[in-house]
């Protein structure tokens, strides 16, 4: 069998290759998370979910990187995202201190530049980071904590997976029209919901389309599965089903326990 973590495009060739010899593959691939904010959320909701976003330098591939804010207190939250985001510090990993490092390589940073002009040319809101590297550097692959606000479904940066430190902010007005802007991808890996209405929060982990949806900051539990659905792949890894990844069912009738 062949256990595989990487891009989508990538699993897509493994799984054609793996074809001609039947042999079982599991995949972990990319993601485009939402983050369904709502106006009840706790005082920390915003941060969190643009801290986490910014984590490894973007490059998670269960990153929320689509954050839906319930309408009533999108501009805050825009306010709030900005501002976080702005004070984000960048720098070399070899560096003591709190602060995000580069991106892989030259192709990778060249290709996130190229989301943000995207991003720019679609007609979405640039509210902190942006083009070019950070302020005070003049070479390395480091890229700029940036959030876009007024982002809408389709534009490509909402679309596809950036793999790097760009937030897309998104406007919702009723719970239905949030599950279906955070359904609304070729992904389905993490979705995450803020909200203190513990009845909104089961409805909407029923109706998103993730292998897993994290709420209000809490992580899942030691040996919950780690894997998602759609173009995310179908494998889980960790606990009980991680290791059932790796095995081959047999059915014995007949056995002569007097033998044993």
């Amino acid at each position: 069998m062949i256990s595989f973590t990487g891009s989508t495009r990538a699993g897509r060739a493994i799984s054609k290759a793996a074809a001609e010899t039947l042999k079982r593959v599991t995949l972990e691939l990319g993601g485009k998370g939402a983050n369904l904010v709502f106006a009840d959320a706790d005082a920390r909701a915003v941060e969190r979910g643009v801290r986490h976003m910014m984590n490894n330098s973007g490059q998670s591939c269960n990153a929320p990187s689509r954050m839906l804010v319930e309408r009533d207190f999108y501009d805050r939250a825009v306010e709030i995202a900005a501002e976080v985001a702005s004070s984000i510090k960048v720098g070399p990993a070899s560096e003591p201190g709190n602060h995000i490092g580069p991106v892989v390589n030259k192709r990778q940073w060249e290709q996130i530049q190229g989301y943000i002009r995207s991003g720019i040319d679609e007609g979405a809101r640039l509210v902190a980071g942006g083009l070019g590297l950070p302020e005070g550097m003049n070479k390395g692959y480091y890229v700029r904590p940036t959030v876009f606000a007024d982002v809408t479904p389709g534009m490509t940066i909402e679309r596809e997976e950036i793999f790097g430190p760009v937030l897309c902010m998104i406007p919702f007005d009723t719970e239905a029209e949030a599950v279906q802007i955070a359904n609304d991808t070729p992904y389905g890996l993490t979705n995450y919901v803020q909200s203190q209405d513990g009845a909104r929060r089961n409805r909407l982990a029923r109706q998103l389309r993730a292998g897993m949806v994290e709420m209000n900051g809490k992580s899942r539990g030691a040996g919950a599965p780690f894997g998602g659905v759609k173009a995310s792949g179908r494998a889980r890894e960790g606990g009980v089903w991680g290791i059932e990844e790796f095995l081959e069912v047999k059915a014995i009738s007949g056995w002569d326990l007097a033998a044993e």
